[in-house]
């Protein structure tokens, strides 16, 4: 059920990057920032690393960075709930709700948008890798 991964330098950086918001949303707004500034980072990290900006890690982490952006006004940082949240979800279970939106993007999918291609989406368990791979053997 727990997929903690420590041989994985992208878990150690959800693993900050969780902590920098839990610190935010504790009160201490600089963790927004930081948390911004490492996501900036990792983003850059991936690029070079996957030698693609269409690849799905980049996609997934662009679309975090663009959520983390949006909440940076103060009155919208109620928002930076969902991402600290969804981020320990991410490192202590492995349920990326990011990726599995992202994955619903027309280019990221073959499947045609329904009912049960949402629910496939968000009731699969996780999977270890990219979300896109285990949800080529759900049938």
């Amino acid at each position: 059920m727990f997929m903690i991964e420590f041989k994985d330098i992208g878990w150690w950086y959800w693993l900050v990057t969780a902590s920098l918001l839990t610190f935010g949303v504790s009160g201490e707004p600089i963790g927004f920032m930081l948390a911004i500034g490492l996501t900036v980072f990792q983003l850059i990290h991936f690029v070079i690393r996957e030698r693609s900006i269409k690849a799905f890690p980049i996609q997934v982490r662009f679309c975090y960075l663009i959520l983390l952006i949006i909440a940076l006004p103060e009155p919208l940082q109620l928002i930076y709930w969902v991402p600290t949240i969804g981020t320990w979800a991410q490192i202590i279970f492995g349920y990326c709700t990011m990726a599995r939106c992202v994955s619903l993007l027309p280019w990221n999918r073959s499947e045609q948008f329904s009912l049960s291609l949402l629910k496939k989406t968000f009731f699969s368990r996780p999977v270890r890798g990219s979300v896109q791979q285990g949800f080529a053997t759900i049938k």
